[in-house]
């Protein structure tokens, strides 16, 4: 399809967002992901990241939802009830974070504030007043968590009907992060479960910056009918700055935070980094403490104001918020160092410079991180600091291969050729099944009454343990599947 005929397909309203975005163009994947969403196809958009997945996904999206309302073309969204739509959540949009629930909310509210669709968020931090008179009446775009959805079914099964009865899409943003986790075995059945409910097939769209192999992807999101998804593989034309720099740590016995190559590491960062707006990535909480301290330590050290701030999931809201509240402000420069909390697609504005402290874990996450910066055309910068212990005499030969080294070249030359590792496959998820079997099955029982949950584990535990676990015996297994049931069981209820 051609960018006019593509564009051309967008609903007026649709097309006077973009005209007043600024933008003169559609991106690649916004472009190819038009006609098969509005054509009802289940969809993957695998591009890089800030490249307008989300857009790809709801700029038709909203063109669906708009015709109903205000129609243009003659297309129309088909009646599920084939008389009169019933008032109903419109879209369903599964995210990985409830920070990125927050993120896309406020970015989505605009876009659909155009056609006059609201969005709702609901996750742990939004009042049950709001999530009431959502149930109520139900209606637009629904950003959730897996565990919300979940806990939907859990709390307030006979109203699944009514709440999702007129869907039209399903969108699983981070498709990726749930690929080959017991996690995405949760969300396969969920999803499963809404469609049982709304009575028929609902298109589902995934979004990802990191897939390692699409027919996996397919199979994931589609798992009856994965010939059947359309993957949209936009072209990556980002541009990456590299430097890449080491230091030799002797072996003391511990971290020297006075000197060393920790204090050579942060004095570096802060020359470089300082008067701007960037993301450090470290591989552990304590060394966001660690960095964070030497670089207020040295902003104290010269009287100035301290522009870097620390984020990972261990620290309080109010931090965490504060940190990217700060990156975000265009008004001041701001270094967040942070651990992966800060690598999916929550936008925070645009970054200049990512860095990188110690080896990188894989490659789609050197891909995501270095992905943060060089938005709106720009070059992505990478900067990586990697540390290897000095070579003495008596420095064994593991040592004296560089191994943190050595790792990171290859991850560099992996992204650079475009391979990203394929998730490890987990094996059945057998308390997968059976959290979700029960839950399916046992309504919630009536107050005084002692719930059936507890014998049903036991019993399909022993049933499942017979196949799943050979070379056990059958008291040590059935013990240890009623364990990660009952684990399953608190966190899904939680």
């Amino acid at each position: 399809m051609s960018r006019v005929s593509a564009f051309q397909r967008l609903h007026p309203r649709v097309q006077q967002w973009v005209y007043d975005q600024g933008w003169t163009a559609l991106r690649d994947a916004q472009e190819q992901a038009i006609g098969p969403i509005l054509d009802g196809c289940d969809v993957i958009v695998s591009a890089a990241t800030a490249t307008g997945k989300t857009e790809a996904a709801f700029l038709p999206i909203c063109t669906a939802l708009a015709e109903r309302a205000y129609p243009t073309s003659g297309f129309t969204l088909e009646s599920p009830t084939g008389i009169d739509r019933p008032s109903s959540i419109d879209v369903l949009c599964i995210s990985p974070l409830k920070a990125l629930i927050d993120d896309q909310w406020t970015r989505l509210e605009q876009l659909c504030g155009y056609i006059d669709v609201p969005v709702h968020r609901w996750h742990g931090d939004v009042a049950s007043s709001i999530k009431q008179r959502l149930r109520r009446n139900p209606s637009g775009v629904l950003l959730m968590t897996p565990e919300s959805l979940e806990a939907t079914f859990v709390n307030h099964d006979p109203s699944i009907r009514q709440l999702f009865g007129g869907l039209q899409f399903v969108v699983v943003d981070e498709l990726h992060s749930f690929i080959g986790t017991a996690r995405g075995a949760q969300l396969q059945s969920l999803l499963h479960r809404v469609e049982v409910a709304t009575g028929r097939s609902v298109p589902r769209i995934g979004l990802s910056a990191t897939l390692g192999d699409h027919d996996l992807a397919a199979r994931f999101l589609r798992p009856a009918n994965p010939s059947g998804v359309r993957v949209i593989v936009a072209r990556d034309e980002t541009q990456l700055n590299l430097e890449l720099r080491g230091y030799t740590i002797a072996r003391t016995g511990g971290t020297d935070t006075s000197g060393g190559a920790h204090h050579d590491i942060a004095q570096h960062v802060y020359h470089q980094l300082r008067g701007g707006d960037h993301l450090v990535f470290v591989n552990s909480r304590r060394d966001v403490e660690t960095y964070s301290d030497l670089l207020t330590r040295r902003s104290d050290a010269d009287h100035v104001v301290n522009e870097f701030h620390p984020h990972h999931g261990s620290l309080s809201r109010e931090v965490r918020h504060a940190a990217e509240t700060a990156v975000k402000d265009p008004s001041r420069p701001a270094t967040v160092i942070c651990t992966s909390t800060l690598e999916l697609g929550v936008d925070i504005g645009t970054i200049q410079t990512v860095a990188q402290i110690g080896p990188p874990a894989s490659t789609a996450s050197l891909r995501q991180r270095f992905g943060r910066s060089g938005r709106r055309g720009d070059p992505a910068t990478l900067r990586i600091y990697i540390t290897e212990p000095a070579i003495e005499a008596g420095t064994g030969l593991v040592d004296r291969l560089r191994c943190h080294l050595t790792q990171t070249i290859a991850t560099i030359n992996l992204v650079a050729a475009g391979l990203i590792e394929p998730p490890a496959d987990p094996g059945f998820n057998y308390s997968t099944l059976v959290q979700q079997r029960c839950r399916s099955e046992s309504p919630k029982p009536a107050r005084g009454r002692p719930s059936p949950w507890r014998s049903q584990v036991r019993r399909r535990a022993r049933c499942c343990t017979a196949r799943a676990t050979r070379g056990m015996s059958t008291a040590s297994s059935s013990r240890s599947l009623e364990r990660s049931l009952t684990s399953a069981r608190t966190r899904a209820t939680r």
